[in-house]
């Protein structure tokens, strides 16, 4: 993947996170918040959509990115 595409990906996801990972075929249940990415990401690990392992990842993928 291309760097502008993923800076592309990451502009999707800070404008509307739930559609971004509603397009990706996640399920979201309809009453989670958009503002609240703990929530989100709570609720992906628990009905075992994301592993905590990939959660890791990108923080530390995020992490590379602020270097």
């Amino acid at each position: 993947m291309m760097p502008n595409q993923m800076l592309g990906m990451l502009q999707q996801l800070k404008s509307n996170p739930l559609q971004f990972l509603m397009q990706r075929k996640f399920n979201l249940p309809q009453n989670i918040s958009a503002n609240d990415p703990q929530a989100i990401l709570n609720h992906l690990v628990q009905s075992g959509q994301v592993s905590q392992q990939q959660i890791n990842n990108a923080y530390q993928m995020m992490g590379q990115f602020r270097s």
